[in-house]
């Protein structure tokens, strides 16, 4: 199987965490055109004047750059061992996708149980991502 073929859920991460990156400015601009904030209530990161769904995106960023990058480090453990093969795959997509289920909740109507379920789910695969390393590269040949 082509090793390259984990840099595709790689990616895709990447570009959901770029797409995230764009909604915070069109959320902050707005609420600024709305008179809902202004450039002094970010003086020192978010004020607690800044509404939920300005300040929303830049959680879920935040979100996408904390426990993601767990996956971007076993993707290239898996690349540089040569390990990767089909189950790999399906479990880094399962995950990604589990990632942008957990943005669109977040970005949208914000159910937190909606929103814990595919968190959880979320991290229950990176986790199996990770075991499936170890046991791929202690495996007997």
């Amino acid at each position: 199987m082509p090793q390259q073929l984990i840099f595709l859920p790689m990616g895709a991460l990447a570009f959901l965490t770029f797409g995230v990156l764009m909604v915070i400015p069109f959320r902050r601009f707005a609420a600024g055109r709305a008179g809902q904030i202004t450039a002094a209530d970010f003086k020192f990161g978010e004020s607690p004047r800044v509404p939920g769904h300005v300040s929303i995106p830049n959680r879920n960023m935040m979100n996408l750059l904390e426990l993601p990058m767990l996956f971007y480090v076993g993707g290239l453990m898996f690349y540089v061992t040569g390990k990767v093969d089909g189950v790999v795959l399906i479990v880094a997509w399962t995950y990604v996708a589990l990632r942008f289920v957990h943005s669109l909740i977040h970005l949208t109507h914000n159910n937190v149980m909606h929103r814990l379920i595919a968190f959880a789910t979320g991290n229950v695969v990176l986790t199996v991502f990770w075991i499936l390393f170890f046991v791929k590269l202690f495996a007997a040949r």
